[in-house]
């Protein structure tokens, strides 16, 4: 059998996790199996956090949204209903940034809700 030298492979491996630990507390950034334990627990939490970052904005972005409806004489499920029924295209990150920064517009699409809801 071969013998197999993994020392070129095996100091990159370590090198990327130290370097991704430098700024880990004590021996979590200097001891090898401290670092590697807190970079792939670190590394978890982002994969799993990225996902929650989204429906975290996702909640906001509703919240904002039923905030202006309720405005306008509006739960923020009959609202959206109104839209779908009038035909409307715009996302809630959207709808949300014209419910902060621009009330009058947002009025306007809900009154069209309004309208196409009274019709059907």
């Amino acid at each position: 059998m071969t013998r197999v030298k993994s020392n070129v492979v095996r100091l990159k491996r370590k090198k990327q996790i130290m370097k991704a630990a430098k700024g880990a507390f004590g021996g979590r950034s200097k001891l090898w199996k401290a670092a590697k334990e807190g970079v792939e627990r670190g590394w978890i939490y982002a994969y799993r956090d990225r996902k929650n970052k989204k429906r975290d904005f996702r909640k906001l972005w509703i919240m904002r949204i039923n905030a202006a409806a309720r405005l306008n004489g509006m739960s923020y499920s009959t609202f959206i209903n109104g839209m779908q029924t009038a035909g409307i295209e715009v996302d809630r990150k959207i709808l949300a940034d014209i419910a902060v920064k621009d009330a009058a517009a947002f009025t306007l699409i809900a009154e069209k809700a309004q309208a196409a809801l009274k019709k059907a």
